[in-house]
């Protein structure tokens, strides 16, 4: 068997374990009342940081413990030249889900959504759904479509959101004050529809919005009977940052990445959660 069709069957195998994943209803994943989840912001290729995820997620030993995962895609280059190879840990991290089914979970997210619907974002100079699939032709050559494809299914297969049961929302990102009088909750219940996913629909607002205020923020709360938010999507040169003490926003896509595991068996505050936030430098 060739690199490109294990890949491919990688792929494909995580995406039915994230369709069968026991604690997804609709497009929600529902934790339990007991262990640890560990949350992250956007990763964007940073292998080192991914490895350094799994070392200290050590899940093998840590029957209890969950992860979540997303954006991982559409690496910033060091170059112009220099090609996007994070398709080689999309599929480390789908490798995880394979090895992990009931601990490893993913979220979706505005790049990913991006490019299963080929949509142009350009970041730092360049196309960066191009330079995805471009790195994908690079890798796999022949195969490179059956990869694409495999690709597209595993991200279509990501959930929403999650939610802990001492109410904390896990999503890359909110939709934001203007389009909060049209977003649909009841997106989190089902599987997401071609509407839901379109530029208007309540899945695209989930995870494209930014520019969040603190009536909205509190106005979500509500909505989605949680206390307090950890998403990504904004970038945080500093790890992470809180905003209006509702949101914590993580970034894992540098050196100063950082992760938050969050206890899932006691209340938890913001403040609470912003001391166990960690830097993935730190972990060996």
């Amino acid at each position: 068997m060739n690199d490109g069709v294990r890949a491919a069957e990688v792929l494909l195998e995580a995406a039915q374990l994230n369709r069968d994943d026991s604690l997804l209803s609709g497009s929600l994943l529902c934790f339990p009342d007991y262990g640890q989840v560990v949350a992250t912001g956007d990763l964007h290729g940073h292998r080192r940081n991914f490895e350094r995820l799994q070392s200290y997620c050590d899940l093998e030993h840590a029957g209890a413990r969950h992860v979540v995962i997303h954006e991982i895609i559409h690496r910033d280059p060091e170059t112009l030249a220099d090609s996007d190879t994070s398709h080689e840990v999309l599929l480390a991290a789908a490798q995880w889900k394979c090895d992990f089914p009931d601990q490893v979970h993913f979220l979706q997210s505005n790049h990913e959504l991006a490019q299963i619907h080929r949509h142009e974002i350009t970041k730092n100079g360049r196309v960066v759904t191009v330079a995805f699939e471009e790195g994908v032709a690079a890798a796999y050559s022949q195969d490179a479509d059956r990869v694409i494809e495999a690709i597209c299914t595993l991200i279509a297969s990501y959930p929403l959101a999650g939610r802990t049961a001492n109410r904390v929302f896990l999503s890359h990102s909110l939709p934001g004050p203007h389009d909060l009088a049209r977003f649909d909750a009841a997106v989190l219940s089902r599987v997401p529809t071609r509407e839901d996913l379109s530029e208007q629909g309540s899945a695209h607002m989930l995870v494209w919005g930014r520019y969040h205020t603190a009536p909205a923020l509190t106005a979500l709360a509500e909505m989605l009977d949680v206390d307090c938010f950890v998403c990504g999507h904004q970038p945080q040169e500093s790890g992470y940052d809180v905003l209006h003490e509702r949101m914590i926003i993580l970034a894992s896509d540098h050196n100063h990445g950082v992760f938050l595991p969050i206890d899932l068996n006691k209340p938890v505050t913001v403040n609470g959660l912003c001391r166990q936030i960690r830097p993935l430098a730190g972990v060996a």
